[in-house]
């Protein structure tokens, strides 16, 4: 029986009046690479902030690795790593200097932070630029960065959100692969992005979110049967528009 490495129970977030997160159920296997889709406004990032305890929700629960989060937090927290949407990384610090910052934070010391920052930068491909000060990186580079960021303290779950927003296709290309190779190294990957392609080329399953509800999930051939019956004669994009009405605004436009 496959090992469910997230749950949760009737999440819900609001602020005010305003539901963000509402009744979400999701539940997650270790070794998948879960895809996150959903219109502007669907409650993707808040529901990632409520996954890493950076936001605490209104109600319901969560479980990761078979623990409620809220009582086991620093067990929990230790062993995710968060690639934000917004860069998290210092832009007058060195490449190597923003590494050892984040991985430091989980409390690996000396040599072992040593090797794991030179791990990470080698991972996504920076080594060569460690002496470089973050400020000075392309777009993709500080992507890159971020990710390295985050994987130094060897996460089981990987959670990205929108992880590629405003690069090159070759920076984006590079970190898909990075995330494939994660994944088959080990690692359960959340991931959120606004290109459909994305999702339907790295995603073993698809949750779509609107209204902070979660509308339907399955592998992209069930998605696409569930709309369009066996004939699958339809893009996830087409069905996507189907179930919520809304098209998935690109960023690049």
């Amino acid at each position: 029986m496959e090992e469910v490495i997230l749950k949760t129970g009737n999440l819900t977030k609001k602020y005010g009046s305003q539901t963000v997160v509402d009744g979400l159920n999701i539940e997650i296997k270790r070794g998948e690479i879960f895809g996150l889709l959903g219109p502007n406004g669907a409650g993707k990032s808040t529901t990632m902030n409520m996954l890493c305890s950076i936001t605490r929700p209104t109600a319901g629960t969560i479980e990761l690795f078979g623990k409620n989060s809220e009582k086991h937090k620093k067990e929990v927290i230790r062993r995710i790593g968060y690639i934000p949407q917004e860069l998290a990384i210092h832009g007058k610090l060195k490449a190597w200097e923003n590494v050892e910052l984040f991985t430091s934070l989980y409390g690996i010391k000396g040599e072992n932070l040593r090797r794991a920052v030179e791990e990470s930068l080698e991972y996504v491909g920076l080594s060569e630029r460690r002496n470089e000060f973050a400020k000075n990186f392309s777009g993709g580079m500080k992507r890159r960065l971020n990710i390295a960021c985050a994987i130094g303290h060897q996460p089981e779950l990987l959670i990205f959100d929108e992880p590629t927003v405003g690069i090159d296709p070759q920076s984006r290309n590079f970190i898909l692969e990075k995330i494939k190779e994660s994944n088959k190294n080990g690692a359960t990957v959340i991931y959120t992005s606004h290109y459909m392609e994305e999702v339907e080329a790295i995603c073993t399953r698809i949750a779509i979110m609107d209204n902070g509800k979660m509308i339907a999930c399955g592998t992209s051939k069930e998605l696409k049967q569930m709309v369009a019956g066996e004939s699958e004669d339809i893009t996830l994009e087409e069905v996507f528009l189907t179930l919520t009405g809304k098209k998935l605004r690109d960023y690049a436009e």
